[in-house]
């Protein structure tokens, strides 16, 4: 009777066990998200929203001869969605700084005045970890 007790305790364990591994997924990977299963209450767009200044103000505290690729970013749900991005930019050796505004649908990239902001390229960079870039505004500093 203990043996069929302890192999029904065991069995049980192992189910919940299973099936709780099915309930979150490994965030490690980002540039494989999928929102299926996520519950957001919204899909921001960015293109119909503005930057917030006082963010923006922020973001540009410090920096000097810059330039800022100002993203609409059209996919953006949750907080996962936001710090992939950022990982993704931080990866580039060109990016001075960065900060993504998930309220607002916006990613701030700052670059040197020198370089070519190629919107084709960051487009590439959201889309990969599942968002689109609708629109772009680059802004001297």
């Amino acid at each position: 009777m203990k043996l069929i007790g302890t192999f029904l305790f065991l069995f049980s364990s192992w189910a919940i066990a299973s099936d709780h591994s099915h309930d979150h997924m490994d965030h490690s990977d980002m540039m494989h998200h999928s929102h299926e299963g996520h519950l957001h209450e919204k899909l921001v767009d960015g293109e119909k929203l503005i930057v917030n200044p006082e963010k923006f103000d922020k973001f540009i505290s410090g920096l000097t001869n810059a330039q800022v690729a100002v993203v609409s970013v059209k996919g953006m749900v949750c907080d996962f969605c936001a710090r992939g991005i950022e990982k993704t930019f931080q990866k580039d050796k060109r990016v001075k700084k960065i900060d993504v505004d998930l309220g607002q649908g916006k990613v701030l990239v700052a670059f040197d005045k020198g370089i070519d902001i190629n919107f084709e390229d960051i487009k590439k960079k959201i889309l990969a970890n599942g968002q689109n870039a609708t629109g772009m505004q680059i802004v001297s500093i």
